[in-house]
């Protein structure tokens, strides 16, 4: 009997220690990293241990503001980061610290930079939540939620989109339609768009797009009211080569500009249009070499060239050539040489005052005169022409053989 009370006794003693380290663990886990705090936005003060300021601060959507935390930590913690989340409608963002370790009775400052998603369709502002918390690795605070006031900018004119051909050819006047939406807070008077692809140094505009009421103005279809579309055209060189290009739209009145950013593709299938058939030619001595220059126009108009070739060696059959729109034309280009060897030249296209191209060129003189050539020929042909004469002569010095005529009998 007394050693039954004594296995009981011992018992509810390991069963009372067991509950006290289970409670020591759950009030050690449960501790916060901080009680004391206080919480910034833009220089504005939002909150503190004591609870949320009266007066709510405003942000502007679509732009990013700065989050300062100030806390005093009541324990020792390492791997610590403080993680600030705000959440909208739709869309969140969230940005954390690197790890910093804590100490006891020590104060502390963390900044982060947030950005403000923009979900402000059909009013003109609206409420996010702020959440914050400090997590380490044996302990944690959340803060209470923190209310925000977000606001439209005051001035903003955004591109809603800039819409270009699919296939857009070098040479090719093509257009770009941009529609423009009133997303600021106030009114948006004399609003002007341009574009341009700034690698290629094209651009067109500024085009006046007209005035966009604000939400809060529109007095019908706010759609119709502080929403315009418009056309703005591009043409860039016939000689454009094939890639991607950055389409740049831009948006300005008075108060606000907008800058926009669209790849577009351009092909071409004229990348040289001026060429030689064949740029190296091998002659004899004295022998002429003839190159055939190629100019192609693919516009849509007249294009007039210089032919400059170098030196006395090479002469272009033409000096000025006009290429007809959508045609092309061959100028043939002649050089000789008296010695042996290598040589290089240059013939330059000029398109006005502007040098469209060096065509670089190469004759290979060797070997005798083609006046040899033509001595040895004749001989030749002297030589078949006598055997030629020859066998005529034989053959008209034979005499035909006589045939015997019987003629006819009659009995």
């Amino acid at each position: 009997m007394k050693k039954t009370k004594m296995n009981t006794k011992n018992l509810v003693v390991t069963f009372c220690t067991f509950a006290l380290a289970l409670f020591l663990v759950a009030s050690v886990s449960a501790a916060d990293i901080t009680t004391n705090y206080q919480v910034d936005v833009d220089g504005i003060q939002v909150a503190t241990n004591t609870g949320l300021t009266t007066n709510t601060a405003s942000v502007v959507a679509g732009q990013e503001f700065t989050l300062k935390v100030y806390f005093t930590s009541n324990v020792d913690d390492t791997d610590v980061i403080l993680e600030a989340t705000i959440e909208g409608q739709k869309d969140e963002y969230r940005a954390i610290t690197t790890v910093f370790d804590v100490e006891a009775d020590h104060q502390y400052r963390k900044v982060l930079v947030l950005q403000v998603p923009y979900e402000l369709q059909d009013e003109l502002s609206n409420d996010l939540t702020l959440s914050i918390k400090i997590d380490g690795k044996d302990y944690k605070t959340t803060f209470d939620d923190i209310t925000l006031r977000v606001q439209r900018p005051s001035y903003n004119a955004v591109v809603m989109s800039a819409t270009t051909p699919s296939t857009i050819s070098a040479g090719e006047n093509f257009p770009v339609e941009i529609v423009l939406k009133n997303m600021g807070y106030n009114d948006l008077e004399d609003v002007y768009a341009s574009v341009s692809i700034p690698e290629l140094g094209v651009s067109q505009g500024p085009k006046w797009f007209g005035d966009l009421v604000s939400l809060e103005n529109c007095t019908g279809d706010c759609n119709n009211e502080d929403t315009v579309v418009g056309q703005l055209y591009l043409k860039t060189a016939y000689t454009t080569k094939p890639g991607v290009y950055d389409l740049q739209v831009i948006v300005q009145n008075g108060d606000t500009r907008t800058v926009e950013h669209k790849q577009i593709t351009i092909s071409n299938e004229f990348v040289e249009n001026i060429l030689v058939t064949s740029s190296m030619k091998s002659v004899a001595v004295g022998e002429e070499a003839v190159f055939d220059l190629l100019i192609v126009n693919p516009t849509d108009n007249v294009k007039v060239y210089r032919i400059v070739t170098d030196g006395d060696v090479l002469t272009a059959s033409q000096s000025v050539v006009a290429v007809p729109a959508g045609s092309s034309t061959t100028v043939k280009i002649a050089g000789s040489a008296s010695e042996q060897g290598k040589y290089t030249f240059n013939v330059n296209v000029y398109e006005g005052n502007n040098l469209a191209k060096t065509v670089p060129l190469e004759l290979n003189v060797e070997g005798n005169s083609s006046n040899n050539t033509v001595v040895v020929l004749t001989i030749v042909l002297a030589i078949v022409f006598l055997v030629l004469l020859v066998l005529l002569i034989v053959l008209l010095g034979k005499k035909p053989e006589k045939t015997e005529d019987f003629g006819e009998s009659y009995y």
